[in-house]
């Protein structure tokens, strides 16, 4: 009776969550149009929700590569997507019938920067499902709002044994885009893809700027 309830819950969480706790979610580059295993750094809890949305958000199948011993705590985000190592063949599967398989390379959270080490996963479901692999840099954090903001960008299609070079060189890319941006505005070339939630002092200048319209706070000189 309850199960068929649990995957409409988890999504409806995860989306009032990504709202809710971020200032907002920006994408770049190509989305893959059908199945592809995804091969995306990974440094923050959001890492999986966030392509688990951009997937939703487009009607797009996903699945999530996790350890057994991950998906033994949380056994009910086998309802949204996620399959442990002993079932490879289940994700290659999803992958050729047009899914987007998600396997973080470096195989846990790692500390942001360069990769720690690439595993061979994503290349190998890659290669036995005859799909693109293609590198995903993802950053969630601190610029000039209240809240984290969190950046997806998709790089090109890659060769396997290319991977780490470029998906570094993607996380290299994105991290430039923020360096050379003013921390209140978007990065040239990224969509945002989610609203997030408003800071208090994007709250405070929308008051500010109706009481300048409405005359007499006027900036004296």
């Amino acid at each position: 009776m309850i199960r068929p309830l649990v995957a409409p819950l988890l999504r409806r969480s995860i989306r009032s969550s990504l709202r809710r706790d971020l200032a907002g979610v920006w994408l770049r580059g190509q989305v893959p149009a059908g199945g592809a295993v995804l091969a995306p750094n990974h440094h923050s809890w959001w890492d999986a929700y966030l392509l688990g949305e951009v997937a939703a958000s487009l009607g797009q199948d996903c699945r999530f590569l996790m350890t057994q011993r991950q998906l033994s705590r949380f056994p009910f985000l086998r309802e949204v997507g996620a399959v442990d190592e002993r079932s490879l063949r289940t994700l290659v599967r999803a992958a050729r019938g047009g899914a987007w398989v998600v396997v973080f390379p470096e195989g846990a959270i790692r500390p942001a920067g360069e990769l720690r080490g690439v595993q061979a996963g994503a290349a190998w479901l890659a290669q036995g499902a005859g799909v693109p692999l293609v590198p995903v840099a993802l950053r969630v954090l601190m610029r000039g709002s209240q809240w984290p903001e969190a950046f997806v960008r998709f790089g090109a299609t890659c060769p396997a044994d290319t991977l780490a070079e470029r998906l570094n060189t993607l996380l290299a890319a994105l991290d430039q885009d923020l360096r050379d941006t003013d921390p209140d505005l978007a990065p040239d070339g990224y969509l945002r893809w989610v609203q997030g939630r408003a800071s208090r002092h994007e709250r405070v200048d929308l008051a500010s700027r109706l009481l300048i319209r409405l005359g007499g706070f006027e900036e004296q000189s």
